[in-house]
């Protein structure tokens, strides 16, 4: 194939991907994870038997697979490049945002354990046992559910998705979406013998879903305000699953950190503006074409 014939080959798959967005990537992302993890859930087995934490493994890379490949076929080596700076460039995180980042979800677990005790609710938190911290396998699941996880799917989410949403969107529908995809993707998650073996956390669909889906808000909030920066939704996601594990919640204490999300996702809307999530007289920041293939070319909106 000469040069001419890859250039039209690959304008072709460009538009064609340009077609069918914003739905390309929840198609991969949870076509390819559900593929991997049924079989899981059928079995009966422990996710961590052979061959099942292989194919959770596979699964788990979805975000990740789609996000990347869809951005090397829309944009190449300049998507890779853009995305890259979003994941490494410390500055569009002011020093507000990196005590946001660090500082929300210790005070919100604080918090809400706060006003359980007050209502006589004896033992709201769980504190990580000592065992658990000197025992390698729970160390390593820790770093991994902290770590691991939140970089692989925000990667895909915040770093190649999101901003398809809100360019189409408010950044509050943009969050409902994304939301509600995100918690199509756990789902399987819950079903899988031994996932949540050796960890704090036991959850329920009819609340966790939910939670899912509103906690989204939270991370728009945080991104719309650090100039789109994956760095920092890949922070805030590692502080709240570390915080979950190490500080988390007693399993009478869920429909209470339920209600506390809802009403910080609330006060989000309220005061920052559903429109941007930046406040009420600022726009949304929207990638343009120079950042990414298929974007719309509209200005980015940078943060203060």
């Amino acid at each position: 194939m000469d040069a001419t014939s890859r250039s039209t080959a690959r304008t072709r798959v460009r538009r064609a991907l340009e077609r069918s967005q914003p739905w390309a990537f929840p198609t991969l992302y949870l076509g390819w994870a559900y593929l991997c993890w049924l079989p899981i859930v059928a079995s009966g087995e422990s996710v961590w038997s052979t061959p099942n934490v292989g194919l959770f493994l596979v699964g788990g890379l979805s975000p990740l697979l789609a996000g990347l490949g869809l951005l090397w076929l829309e944009a190449g080596r300049a998507g890779f490049a853009s995305l890259w700076r979003r994941l490494t460039d410390r500055d569009r995180i002011a020093p507000r945002w990196w005590l946001v980042i660090g500082c929300f979800y210790p005070a919100f677990n604080l918090a809400v354990a706060g006003i359980a005790l007050v209502t006589g609710v004896s033992s709201p938190l769980e504190v990580i046992t000592v065992s658990r911290l000197v025992d390698p396998t729970a160390v390593v699941l820790l770093v991994a559910v902290a770590l691991v996880f939140p970089t692989i799917e925000e990667i895909g989410l915040r770093g190649y998705w999101f901003d398809q949403l809100q360019a189409r969107w408010s950044a509050l529908v943009a969050s409902l979406i994304l939301g509600s995809v995100w918690a199509a993707w756990h789902v399987p998650l819950v079903y899988m013998a031994g996932y949540y073996e050796g960890t704090t956390f036991d959850p329920e669909l009819w609340w966790w879903l939910p939670s899912i889906v509103l906690t989204a808000i939270i991370g728009t909030w945080v991104y719309n305000n650090t100039e789109r920066s994956v760095l920092a939704v890949i922070g805030l996601h590692f502080a709240g699953n570390l915080t979950g594990e190490t500080l988390g919640f007693s399993p009478e204490l869920y429909p209470y950190a339920h209600v506390g999300t809802a009403l910080v996702a609330l006060v989000l809307v309220v005061g920052w503006s559903p429109r941007s999530l930046r406040g009420w007289e600022r726009p949304r920041p929207v990638a343009t074409d120079g950042e990414r293939g298929a974007s719309t070319g509209r200005s980015r909106a940078h943060s203060e």
